[in-house]
């Protein structure tokens, strides 16, 4: 399984996916890769966990969704986005907030959000798993997340998993879909189900497909 494959040397990762997302912080084009807010049906006075939240476009839209009485905070492990992020919440928002924090261990309380969502992030992390076992925890009984993500084909060639750039690139940590629903399930979640696939593309020599799955942890 790809959970065992090589992976660049520490820090590599981080620092190629670190260097891509500053330099994308200034930019207007989107990152994501699916629509994890519409499909989350976000209510009003919900709290809502956005990782991996970018230039924070989702945030605050999940902010005026959740009304006054909800909240929603956006995750980023990249200071120039969290800045961009901070900078483009508007006045009249005060219930939009943002935290810095690596995915596998959110700096976020436990059993305290409604909805988590992200949009093209959980594939960055080395460790799916742990994430998902993260959304687990910070989520209320009966919370549920949406998660629209990178998914390869097939176990992708070590060529590709040692590969910095491609991790950053949004395919290099991509494992299969089968391998990424058994992630979030061993993480305790019920009602796992993919709810919109793309068809297979190509990238850096690879097939990929980008999977928008759904969970609820148990009431």
């Amino acid at each position: 399984m790809s959970g065992t494959s090589t992976h660049p040397r520490p820090g590599a990762i981080e620092s190629a996916v670190g260097a891509r997302y500053a330099g994308l912080a200034c930019c207007s084009g989107s990152l994501s890769c699916g629509s994890a807010l519409e499909l989350a049906a976000v209510a009003v006075g919900e709290t809502v966990v956005d990782l991996g939240c970018g230039r924070g476009q989702d945030v605050v839209r999940a902010a005026g969704r959740a009304g006054v009485g909800g909240r929603a905070i956006g995750v980023d492990a990249t200071d120039e986005m969290l800045e961009r992020a901070r900078a483009s919440v508007p006045p009249f928002v005060a219930n939009a907030s943002f935290v810095k924090s690596d995915l596998a261990a959110l700096d976020l309380p436990s059993a305290f959000a409604d909805v988590a969502i992200s949009n093209c992030a959980i594939n960055h992390a080395r460790d799916k798993r742990a994430v998902y076992r993260e959304i687990h925890r910070i989520l209320r009984p009966g919370g549920r997340f949406v998660v629209s993500d990178v998914v390869a084909e097939e176990e992708l060639p070590e060529s590709v998993r040692a590969d910095p750039a491609a991790w950053a690139a949004c395919y290099g940590g991509a494992i299969p879909e089968a391998e990424y629903l058994s992630a979030i399930r061993e993480a305790g979640f019920e009602a796992v189900s993919a709810i919109e696939r793309t068809e297979p593309y190509e990238k850096g020599g690879v097939q990929v497909r980008s999977l928008t799955v759904r969970g609820v942890k148990a009431p």
